[in-house]
């Protein structure tokens, strides 16, 4: 078997992150191919893209035959869409295949410790349809000088952009707005009155539609992201015209506005943010108010909290309650360990409980029955900002908020906390930072992981210094998707 042959072959496993294990076989023998985007049981026909010293890598080609119990896909975009992974799976199955998967990866690591860890059954979310509260929809073509997209990338392409009109994982409001958002600037970029921004040319002034809807408020919340006035202008003498942004960004308020009485929820705010960078990311260059508010209320577990554009919140709130939950539990489980907390985690006489990477400060608050105070940290300004704003409106006046990197900070918090918990984005902790947070020697740390290959680059830190992994479980915060969130209880092994 060598490069650009074509094969067939069987879907064994999946290894993380969407890792299909292709069995194959050749004159030489039975062979492993490793192919995304396939499903353990399907009957596939691949590229040989690479082999080097014994591994082989492969691209699918097409499904000969589909994994037994399989189901049709629910979304008309499935085949199309790189969005979603699972949906010819029954839900469950798929849930516990990314399960599967985390456990496979962490395994071997977990394997060496001095005692064995408890893995619960995995969470399933609440809701597998419609759950998201956020999407990043971005502008562009399906198909090269083609009519205007805006949707989600391609399945396997950089470039390519599919109108996800019908998408399953948004509310019908998010729709609607996408739909009207593509309608208005159609028309448009047919007459070549504005343009979508090309990533290889680096040109162009359309880059994203940012929604944001709160499930407990039905509050909207909704950003254009362009390129700033100067790149549009450019663009236009492109096209050999000029571009009269003041003038679009009118119109798209009003087109929104428009919509009032066929939504569902109400929009709280309209913004547009101006992005130059490079990076095929939704990247805050300055943001200007078109309508209303630049926040949006939502509410879990009896609290509520303000939402900014940029500010970290979990993007499945019915979902986020039993993740966050979860986590109380552990704190609670934690502390009863240490002789600190009775059944009741209002009953807590903690100390001082450190939330690194804290986001809007939903977990900071939800813990701060169980201690005299919760520090929250978090790099964005915007959310620290929110953070604020939502402990005053909830009455709490234990949690104290500070904005910067934690790499820095760590620094100038200098008390010793009696419990930490870490919840951060999907590069997993700063490796200049774990050691600090390890220097203050707590018993128990919390690790919330929304990308199990960071968690499983950290656990051999923790191990170096005296921690082990003693409980875990998956929460399946993102159905139908590869993602899945991981929490770890971690403590300290004498």
């Amino acid at each position: 078997m060598k490069k650009h042959d074509i094969v067939t072959g069987d879907v064994e496993r999946l290894d993380f992150p969407d890792r299909g294990i292709v069995r194959v076989r050749d004159d030489q023998g039975e062979q492993i191919l490793h192919v995304k985007g396939v499903l353990p049981g399907q009957r596939v026909q691949c590229l040989v893209t690479k082999k080097r010293s014994g591994s082989m890598s492969g691209r699918l080609l097409s499904v000969l035959s589909e994994a037994p119990g399989s189901v049709p896909s629910l979304c008309p975009h499935f085949k199309d869409c790189g969005g979603c992974a699972y949906l010819t799976l029954p839900y469950e199955e798929s849930a516990l295949l990314k399960e599967a998967q985390v456990k496979r990866l962490l395994s071997p690591l977990l394997s060496i410790q001095k005692e064995a860890p408890v893995w619960e059954r995995l969470l399933t979310s609440p809701v597998t349809e419609e759950y998201r509260n956020k999407m990043e929809f971005t502008f562009g073509d399906a198909v090269k000088d083609g009519p205007l997209s805006l949707g989600l990338h391609k399945r396997g392409s950089f470039h390519d952009i599919v109108s996800v009109t019908d998408c399953r994982l948004v509310d019908a409001d998010y729709r609607r707005i996408l739909s009207a958002t593509l309608s208005f600037f159609s028309p448009l970029y047919e007459r070549g009155e504005v343009t979508y921004y090309h990533r290889m040319r680096q040109s162009g002034w359309l880059r994203h539609l940012l929604v944001r809807k709160a499930r407990g408020t039905g509050e909207i919340l909704v950003d254009l992201v362009t390129t700033s006035e100067a790149a549009a202008q450019a663009a236009a003498q492109e096209q050999g015209g000029r571009a009269d942004t003041e003038a679009l960004l009118a119109g798209f308020r009003n087109t929104l506005l428009s919509l009032a009485g066929d939504l569902d929820g109400r929009i709280a705010g309209i913004l547009h943010t101006t992005n130059d960078a490079a990076a095929d990311a939704v990247i805050d260059g300055g943001t200007k108010l078109l309508y209303g508010t630049d926040f949006f209320e939502e509410q879990l577990l009896g609290l509520s909290f303000r939402v900014t554009a940029f500010s970290f919140f979990q993007t499945n709130s019915a979902g986020a309650e039993v993740l966050y939950e979860t986590v109380r539990r552990y704190v609670r489980e934690a502390c009863a360990l240490t002789g600190e907390v009775g059944e009741d985690i209002a009953s807590g006489t903690l100390g001082t409980v450190y939330d690194l990477y804290c986001g809007t400060g939903t977990i900071t608050q939800l813990l701060s029955p169980v201690a005299k105070r919760v520090v929250g940290v978090e790099l964005v300004a915007e959310a620290v900002a929110a953070a604020k704003e939502s402990a005053a409106r909830n009455g709490i006046g234990n949690c104290e908020f500070l904005s910067g990197d934690v790499l820095k900070l760590l620094d100038e918090l200098t008390e010793r906390p009696d419990l930490i918990v870490l919840d951060p984005p999907r590069d997993g902790i700063h490796p200049k930072a774990l050691p600090k947070i390890l220097s203050y020697g707590v018993p128990h740390i919390i690790y919330v992981s929304c990308k199990p290959t960071s968690l499983a680059r950290d656990l051999p830190v923790f191990r170096q210094n005296g921690y082990e992994a003693t409980r875990l479980v998956c929460v399946d915060q993102f159905p139908w998707t590869r993602h899945v969130e991981t929490i770890v209880m971690l403590s300290q092994i004498h």
